[in-house]
């Protein structure tokens, strides 16, 4: 897809005159944007449950459409990525993501609330956007570290906007605007931005480092498939992109899903307040600013020294303490321990999902896009799937302990099936940490061949002479 040369070697973040480095910081905070919109209800959901009338059935169906939504936009982005180009592709995201983000804010029933829950995920296929163009941005010997700090650095736009949606409410009532109506002009305010930014990833960046696709294609610059349609299938059919599509949903979904259910979690098994919850949760959140910039540079780190299989390796590594500490924190009742194990988990899934993105720009080049979807998308039905089972869990332990305690007053009533909602997470928590451990081991079966090792070494030496010649 991209020529070799004027790809960046490096990732100096203040050389903002270098087209790579531009790109990264408006990339990121294209990401960061998108996730502060995608997950801006989530501080507000107490509000939406009172003024709309929600049951606790819609508000899990909204947590689950969230993700959905975003399942099919991520296979479809990617595709479109390695046809248009990322920029074409981020511009329309965002004014066209925006819309139902800004329609929230007028929703009046239930049923207009989930649709715009499910099509607000689309937003999510950013992500995919922001790994292809950093890919194609940035040499191999630095491309994990890109694509790990800008994914890390966006993400946390979803723990952000615990700070941030409060802080835009607050200032929306300061103008006379009723405490109970703010999330309305919150998000309409939120989705905005995101339109805004669109026109600034239009005219700001540009697809590689030598110029747009159009115009390289047009100067007959530009390495094209002749069949396109079978280079997808070729794609389709490579099994270490269905690897990694589980890969990612075992890192990036559990961790959607782990920290989507977290808050009442550690209210109901540790005792501590919805507060100091929900700043437990959010500090987890903010790890991303180093966590996965950590795979991404210990992916690497690996590649220098083992080649692409040692890339893998790694990813085997990370993936498995991920498991091992998640499957610990589910079994602990001390606080104290609690935290332990889950500064550990949120460490380690953070660093996995980091190190997933150092192997994906490897796996094809010629269908980066298309991979990125792909494995981007497998994060969001691996948070389907862990929601799914964890919410069928909770239902059925609620649904016992209402039935075993059916003659106790209506607070001890509740109190008893919050405590068997948690044990049921619980348990649930210790059989996700088991799949995601075994999934480890199925990274192991990603092989390169030799062709592939060489053609990395060979990329490298260009960039590297082009680099030393350009100073």
């Amino acid at each position: 897809m991209e020529t070799q040369s004027k790809k960046s070697t490096t990732l100096k973040l203040t050389d903002l005159k270098s087209m790579p480095i531009r790109t990264f910081w408006i990339t990121s905070i294209a990401f960061f944007i998108c996730f502060f919109a995608w997950f801006g209800i989530v501080p507000f959901m107490p509000d939406v449950v009172k003024d709309l009338g929600l049951t606790p059935e819609q508000k899990w169906n909204s947590i689950i459409l969230a993700v959905t939504g975003t399942v099919f936009a991520r296979l479809l982005i990617g595709k479109l990525c390695d046809k248009y180009g990322p920029r074409l592709c981020y511009t329309y995201l965002l004014v066209i993501g925006a819309i139902p983000v800004i329609l929230l804010g007028f929703v009046q029933t239930p049923t207009q609330f989930l649709i715009c829950r499910l099509f607000i995920g689309f937003i999510g296929a950013s992500f995919v956007i922001t790994q292809f163009h950093t890919s194609i941005m940035f040499a191999p010997n630095i491309v994990g570290t890109a694509n790990a700090t800008s994914a890390g650095w966006g993400n946390l736009g979803g723990g952000a906007n615990r700070l941030g949606m409060p802080l835009i409410a607050a200032a929306v009532v300061s103008f006379g605007v009723a405490d109970e109506i703010a999330w309305r002009y919150s998000m309409v305010i939120a989705g905005v931005i995101a339109m805004l930014m669109g026109v600034v990833y239009y005219f700001f960046t540009q697809d590689t480092p030598e110029g747009n696709f159009a115009q390289l294609k047009k100067e007959g610059r530009m390495p094209t498939i002749k069949k396109d349609e079978e280079g997808f299938l070729s794609v389709l059919k490579d099994y270490r992109v269905w690897i990694l599509f589980v890969v990612y949903g075992a890192s990036f979904g559990i961790e959607l899903t782990v920290y989507g259910t977290m808050d009442d979690y550690l209210q109901n098994t540790f005792g501590i307040s919805r507060s100091m919850a929900g700043n437990l949760v959010l500090s987890f959140a903010l790890m991303n600013i180093f966590a996965r910039t950590l795979g991404g540079f210990f992916g690497d780190r690996f590649g220098r020294l083992k080649g692409l299989r040692g890339r893998v390796l790694f990813l085997t590594m990370i993936l498995a303490v991920e498991g091992v500490m998640l499957t610990i924190f589910s079994t602990t009742t001390s606080i104290a321990f609690g935290m332990i194990f889950l500064i550990l988990f949120s460490l380690s899934v953070q660093m996995a999902e980091g190190a997933t993105f150092s192997v994906v720009p490897f796996i094809n080049k010629k269908a980066i896009g298309s991979i990125s979807g792909i494995v981007g998308a497998g994060g969001n039905v691996g948070a389907f799937m862990a929601a799914m089972f964890l919410k069928s869990k909770s239902s059925v332990a609620e649904t016992a302990a209402l039935a075993t305690n059916s003659n106790l007053g209506e607070e001890a009533m509740k109190a008893a099936q919050a405590a068997a909602a948690s044990g049921a997470v619980s348990s649930g928590y210790f059989v996700i940490g088991g799949f995601v451990a075994v999934t480890a081991l199925t990274t192991l079966a990603i092989k390169f061949s030799t062709a592939d090792e060489k053609a990395v070494k060979e990329e490298l030496k260009v960039e590297l002479a082009f680099a030393a010649a350009d100073k």
